[in-house]
């Protein structure tokens, strides 16, 4: 595998959603990662290239990890590992005999990867959650919708995604440097409820400020500013507008066409609703193509509301490969770019256990632990 992370390997316990997302990460730098699977296949995953985190990854393992043959030889392949992902409510792989202490005993510079929504302590640690409650609590669901009405769920960027398996992929890499330099390995707790948190640093510092409100829809980056928000077009398409500074804001009322008292002053909050009224129906009288050919080229932040159907024909993200197709399905490309050691193209997802025996035979298993696994129905 090319990219920064070649030579790393990393052991990945199947799971979902934020946890196959920073595997996805890593692979796509260029570790090597072991997908171990359980035995049946999970339908909600997808088993096909359609499951796009699961692509780049080397190997598919089908194992039954509470059989006494798939625990030893989990132990086994995490004594060659430099890191593993896990993400499995608090105390199941201690139950498994797969935990931090007994994976650390076997390999001290294994670094332990944990994802979780609540993280391994705390009164909620244990309960079930998904993205939208992880998010309810940090203060980042309740910031985002419209004026006057309820919060909006940003799909599940937020929680699982950015707050849990990029945190999770950051934590895994500053683990190994420390590794390195250390010779000790460590456990990674991240939780999906803090990371959701720190990506509202920023916005924190506004509410410390006094810069922003808690009502929904009526600060400068939550729609509440005319010219920071999405207006409708002719053709029922959307153009999106942050023309936050002065200059940028001078070139879209110059483009828009709109002036007059309100305008002049861009930060006088009681104007904004006017304002936004007014440059509605200027969006409203031309097509989103109109807007875009006007648009296209200038500093004044403003651009088309693509569907993910249209956006890999955009000519921006075109001509630098944003978005790519992998086995017939399109999917974001590796990010970020490494000059000097670039990522390769990925590979589709593996075929759920198509790998098992290859697998074990290449991270150190024996025939005879084969064997056992078979003898024992851990592996098929």
């Amino acid at each position: 595998m090319a990219g920064p992370l070649s030579g790393l390997r990393v052991i990945e316990f199947a799971g979902l959603g934020p946890g196959p997302f920073c595997a996805m990460m890593l692979a796509d730098a260029g570790a090597e990662v072991l997908r171990l699977d359980r035995l049946a296949t999970n339908n909600l995953a997808g088993n096909d290239a359609t499951a796009v985190m699961h692509r780049n990854r080397r190997w598919s393992i089908a194992m039954d990890l509470k059989a006494d043959a798939g625990r030893d030889a989990a132990l086994n392949l995490i004594a060659g590992a430099d890191a593993i992902i896990e993400g499995f409510r608090p105390g199941v792989m201690e139950r498994l005999g797969l935990g931090p202490e007994a994976a650390l005993a076997r390999n001290p510079k294994l670094i332990y990867g944990r994802m979780t929504g609540w993280g391994q302590t705390g009164p909620w640690a244990e309960t079930a959650g998904h993205d939208i409650d992880y998010i309810a609590i940090t203060g980042a669901l309740h910031a985002i919708g419209e004026k006057g009405g309820g919060p909006v769920p940003p799909l599940n960027l937020v929680g699982d995604f950015g707050g849990g398996g990029m945190l999770l992929a950051f934590g895994i890499t500053a683990a190994l440097l420390s590794a390195r330099e250390t010779g000790r390995g460590q456990v990674v707790d991240a939780a999906m409820t803090e990371g959701a948190a720190l990506l509202m640093a920023s916005t924190y510092g506004y509410r410390a400020r006094g810069t922003m409100s808690a009502e929904r829809g009526s600060n400068m980056l939550d729609g509440g500013a005319h010219f920071y928000g999405t207006y409708e077009c002719a053709d029922g398409g959307w153009m999106a507008v942050g023309a936050i500074e002065p200059q940028f804001y001078a070139l879209l009322l110059e483009k828009t066409g709109v002036g007059g008292p309100g305008f002049d002053n861009q930060w006088n909050r009681d104007n904004w609703p006017n304002c936004k009224a007014t440059l509605a129906a200027a969006f409203k009288s031309k097509s989103r193509d109109a807007w875009c050919a006007i648009f296209d080229g200038s500093d004044a932040c403003v651009a088309p509301v693509l569907e993910m159907d249209e956006a890999a024909d955009h000519p921006h993200n075109k001509a630098r490969g944003s978005l790519i197709d992998i086995a017939g399905v399109t999917q974001p490309a590796p990010a970020p770019r490494f000059a000097a050691t670039p990522a390769d193209t990925p590979q589709p997802p593996r075929p759920h256990g198509a790998d098992t025996e290859r697998a074990l035979r290449d991270w150190g298993l024996d025939d005879d632990a084969i064997a056992t696994l078979r003898r024992d129905n851990a592996i098929t």
